[in-house]
């Protein structure tokens, strides 16, 4: 483990721009825990609480119905992707180039509902300066999965928003550099699994 000290500030970039057209109960960001919690404020503590110095959230879809469910903290930053429709590398493209040069970029999707506060810390500080760090998801003592939220060190944001294309985001380039990036276990705080259909909303917490 680094000292925390030793890195660039870490702004989060949220994504919240689809329609939830697959689940089919408007954006997936507005979505409820049984606390009355909603998606989007949950990944807001969490990244906020977890170490980020700011959030950008890029919305989308019902854009102002979403947007009047924020509370202005002062500490989040809100844009809308006029073309959400074309798949998330839109959207991860806008929100990795509102990132302050020298600042690393946490990119983190809102439908993910068991990120937590201590997840994001852990990546903060488990991260290496010149690399990517990503959530690695796994059974016990197996393989890990590349998960969310990813960790860019500054000097791969303008690479990887490049090559942001169609409903890959970042996924080209995290593959083509797959030297470049460290997975950090996290089996025991959460699933690495996102709220995509009707089967998935078990992971809301609702029983």
């Amino acid at each position: 483990m680094t000292n925390p000290s030793e890195h660039p500030p870490v702004v989060g970039v949220l994504l919240a721009a689809g329609s939830g057209s697959r689940l089919g109960r408007g954006p997936k960001a507005l979505l409820h825990k049984p606390n009355g919690q909603s998606l989007l404020d949950s990944a807001l503590a969490a990244l906020l609480g977890g170490g980020c110095t700011h959030v950008v959230v890029v919305l989308g879809a019902e854009a102002e119905r979403v947007a009047a469910e924020l509370e202005d903290n002062g500490r989040t930053t809100v844009l809308v992707n006029e073309h959400w429709a074309t798949g998330m590398g839109s959207s991860f493209a806008l929100g990795m180039d509102a990132v302050p040069a020298g600042a690393g970029a946490l990119m983190a999707l809102v439908d993910q509902p068991g990120m937590g506060d201590e997840l994001v810390r852990r990546i903060l500080a488990e991260h290496r300066p010149g690399r990517i760090t990503a959530a690695g998801y796994g059974p016990d003592n197996g393989p890990l999965r590349r998960g969310h939220p990813v960790l860019f060190a500054p000097e791969h944001i303008p690479p990887a928003l490049a090559a942001a294309t169609g409903d890959a985001g970042a996924r080209g380039y995290l593959a083509a550099h797959r030297e470049l990036v460290d997975l950090v276990e996290c089996s025991d705080l959460d699933t690495g699994l996102d709220v995509d259909t009707v089967a998935d909303l078990h992971l809301l917490g609702w029983h």
